[in-house]
């Protein structure tokens, strides 16, 4: 029993390891090549995971070969537009200028209610303000909208407004994070002062605290049940 935790704990390991190599690319947004990748990879894993008869070479060598030519598809794909498109494909335009392109639904094998709720999800109920829908290669659907219906900015409109910038998490769930605050130039006695401000006393009380580089914070108390 402990030498099959042992080799689970190493196979674990070696392919969070192998795919964090790939990039975050693969992580977030998998293309059919590295869906077919991690489906044989999880495959390979098992097996050595449950049989003790098989070596821990024999698991992780095919993972090696399989990481180090995702890596180089990868390459190839960076560098050349043709096989990047015999691989990955290409977008398909599912929506023109407000009516659906039926051949592209009918090409991709999407039904006309799927591409609703993608549709809905993304906020838009039908196809009228809709310039350009895109089937992605990795199949999500972009939506580019006509330029009349699309939310008007501060600057179409005139208004100055002020750069925040990105927000820097001070507490989180009751822990105070001391390396975040002091990077962002503030003391203890700044933050004691925020926290009272918001009816705290304790950073233990406090869930979520950020701060942006304007010096606005956001601040989200703990339930009294959780405190």
């Amino acid at each position: 029993m402990f030498v099959v935790l042992i080799r689970t704990v190493v196979l674990y390991l070696f392919i969070i390891a192998g795919i964090r190599l790939l990039g975050k690319h693969q992580i977030g947004q998998l293309e059919p090549s590295e869906l077919v990748l991690t489906l044989i990879i999880a495959d390979l894993a098992s097996v050595p995971m449950q049989d003790n008869g098989i070596p821990l070479l024999s698991g992780l060598i095919p993972i090696v070969v399989l990481l180090a030519l995702s890596s180089i598809i990868s390459v190839l794909c960076t560098k050349s537009i043709r096989f990047r498109a015999l691989l990955c494909g290409r977008p398909s335009i599912v929506v023109e200028n407000g009516r659906v392109v039926e051949e592209e639904l009918r090409k991709n094998r999407l039904t006309l209610d799927e591409l609703m709720e993608e549709l809905r999800i993304q906020g838009y109920a039908g196809f009228q303000s809709i310039k350009f829908a895109l089937l992605e290669t990795n199949g999500q659907l972009s939506v580019l909208p006509f330029a009349a219906d699309k939310p008007a900015t501060a600057a179409q409109m005139g208004v100055a407004v002020q750069e925040t910038g990105l927000p820097v998490v001070l507490i989180s769930d009751g822990h105070l994070l001391e390396h975040n605050l002091k990077g962002t130039g503030h003391e203890r006695g700044w933050l004691d002062k925020q926290l009272a401000a918001h009816g705290l006393h304790s950073p233990r009380q406090a869930f979520l605290l950020t701060v942006d580089e304007g010096g606005g914070t956001c601040c989200v108390p703990k339930k009294e049940g959780s405190r």
